[in-house]
């Protein structure tokens, strides 16, 4: 019995057979702290120590501001080195507190999203709470990039109105699904937006929470992700994403698993028909011209 392959709804620029999204998240200096009304320090440390006080976790602090200190140059220069545009999503309050780091981004010509106004959980919000934390952080973003973020991520967990809230205050897209390997049209009460999948297989934010979980070990993923996407992209729309964290990615012992990365991504991306090395912004423009929002 043969079986037919329908052709694909619509191409990537280049008839590319992949598309490619580097997303580095920007957390550091957002995190929570007492310094910052928050009953307990941020519970996330590479040691494993949650603390339930209300105290410093100075160690954990230190942790955090390496991400900027040190683990943002690298990263930087990597991507400048293969000439790579980034999705970074940014804590609002976080650039707020690395002007530097925000004034390279830019300069870059990297996007920059809303990643929250702080790294904090805004699923126990109420509507109006959540709202105006949503224009807090995009009205920061907008004063410190001097551009207003087209997409949002939350910090995983989201509410009942999170959604039609980010289609009112006018985001393009958002991130915060992990169901699909394509992007599609999503709507609130009639009124659309874009579905950008998130992948959280690919986040190194594992090498963080499991030791155990090697460089090597996330540069294979990676690497075998990317091949199989970019095969079947013969016949489906495809994809990808790689999450980054400046803290995690940006150590001496890891930063070498991104170069090898982004090296075999862009070796790809100038073959015919290979990868479309993109923003999550030109992604979703791209998607909206080939697939128009019909209601």
């Amino acid at each position: 019995m043969q079986h037919t392959i329908s052709p694909k709804p619509y191409a990537w620029p280049g008839d590319a057979r992949l598309a490619l999204s580097i997303v580095v998240n920007v957390e550091e200096g957002a995190e929570a702290n007492i310094l910052d009304g928050d009953k307990y320090p941020e519970p996330v440390d590479e040691m494993g120590i949650a603390l339930k006080r209300t105290m410093r976790n100075y160690g954990n602090e230190s942790n955090y501001r390496y991400g900027i200190t040190r683990g943002a140059p690298r990263v930087m220069r990597l991507l400048a080195q293969h000439g790579i545009q980034a999705t970074f999503t940014a804590c609002a309050l976080a650039l707020e507190r690395a002007p530097a780091l925000a004034q390279e981004i830019v300069r870059q010509g990297h996007e920059v999203t809303s990643h929250g106004y702080r790294w904090s959980h805004q699923f126990n919000m109420n509507e109006e709470d959540e709202r105006a934390y949503i224009r807090k952080a995009v009205e920061s973003l907008t004063r410190t990039t001097g551009r207003r973020p087209q997409g949002w991520l939350s910090r995983y967990l989201t509410t009942p109105n999170t959604r039609r809230l980010l289609i009112e205050e006018g985001f393009l897209y958002h991130m915060d699904d992990f169901g699909d390997d394509e992007p599609s049209w999503d709507a609130e009460a009639g009124k659309p937006i874009i579905v950008l999948p998130y992948q959280v297989d690919n986040n190194d934010m594992k090498m963080w929470s499991e030791p155990s979980y090697t460089p090597d070990q996330w540069l294979k993923y990676a690497k075998d992700n990317l091949d199989w996407a970019l095969a079947e992209g013969e016949h489906e729309v495809n994809m990808m994403s790689i999450g980054l964290h400046l803290r995690i990615i940006g150590r001496p012992g890891r930063i070498w698993a991104l170069r090898e990365f982004l090296a075999y991504a862009a070796e790809r991306a100038r073959a015919p028909r290979g990868v479309w090395i993109a923003t999550r912004e030109a992604i979703a423009q791209h998607f909206a011209a080939q697939v128009p929002w019909r209601g």
